[in-house]
C-alpha cells in the first residue's frame, strides 16, 4: 500500500467507544421532551453529523425552538446526567504514540462541535498527538468535504497521501467525496457490511490492526 503522510481520525465510535452513551443520551433527550424515541439504530445513523442536522434527521417535524431546547437537554444528559462509560477503545494510544513515532501527521475530523473535542483531547489527554483538528460547527457537515479539504490545505498534504479512519458511512463518504482513501473500522456505529458500500480500502476489527495497512517510514 502506499505510504500515507497524514492519518485522519473520526473521533466518536472510532477513537472512544461513546457510541452507547451518545445512543442513551439521545434517547433519554427525547423522553424528557415527550418525543418519540429514536431507535438505536436510528441513533447510529446520525453520529457524525453536526447536532442541527442530527436531530433535524431524527425528529423532522421539530420546531427550531425545540430543536434548540433538544440540544440543551443532550448536553446536560451527556456532561451530567447520563453514566455510560465512553472510554477510549483498547490499543488507541498505543496506535497514536506508533503512528506519531513514524512520522505521521495525525488529525482529527469529528461531528463534535470545538467545545466537545476540546474537552475529550484534554480530559484523555490526547490532544499532544494531533497536529489540527475540524469540527462540526467549523465545516459543512459529513459527508460534505470540507473538512477534510480544509485539513488538507491547512497541513499542505495532497489527496493521494491522506487517509480517513471512521466507524461510519458518513466518514468514508466524507472521504471519497474528498478523493482520499478511507479505512473503516466495524466496532463503532456501522458494521462491516454497512461501511463497504462506501468502497475503502479495507475494514478493520480493532485499532491496532491499522499499522498493518499503513507503510512505515
Amino acid at each position: 500500500m502506499k505510504q500515507y503522510e497524514l492519518v485522519i481520525f473520526d473521533w466518536d465510535g472510532t477513537l472512544m467507544d461513546s457510541v452507547g452513551k451518545i445512543v442513551s443520551c439521545m434517547q433519554e433527550s427525547a423522553l424528557t421532551l415527550n418525543m418519540s424515541m429514536p431507535t438505536e439504530q436510528a441513533v447510529r445513523d446520525i453520529i457524525g453529523l453536526s447536532m442541527d442536522e442530527a436531530l433535524g434527521v431524527l425528529h423532522p417535524a421539530a420546531s427550531a425552538e425545540l430543536v434548540a431546547e433538544m440540544k440543551q437537554v443532550y448536553r446536560q444528559q451527556y456532561l451530567t446526567l447520563n453514566q455510560t462509560p465512553s472510554p477510549l477503545f483498547e490499543g488507541v494510544e498505543d496506535l497514536l504514540t506508533t503512528l506519531n513515532g513514524r512520522g505521521y501527521k495525525l488529525a482529527v475530523a469529528t461531528g463534535k462541535a470545538r467545545a466537545g473535542l476540546d474537552r475529550v483531547l484534554s480530559a484523555t489527554e490526547l490532544g499532544g498527538y494531533f497536529v489540527a483538528s475540524r469540527c462540526a460547527d467549523e465545516a459543512a457537515s459529513k459527508p460534505s468535504p470540507e473538512m477534510i479539504l480544509q485539513l488538507l490545505n491547512e497541513l499542505d498534504v495532497s489527496p493521494d497521501k491522506a487517509v480517513m479512519i471512521g466507524d461510519s458511512i458518513l466518514d468514508l463518504k466524507m472521504a471519497n467525496n474528498a478523493g482520499i482513501d478511507a479505512i473503516g473500522v466495524d466496532y463503532g456505529a456501522h458494521d462491516k457490511e454497512k461501511l463497504r458500500q462506501a468502497k475503502p480500502k479495507a475494514v478493520i476489527g480493532s485499532p491496532m490492526e491499522l499499522l498493518q495497512y499503513l507503510t512505515s517510514s
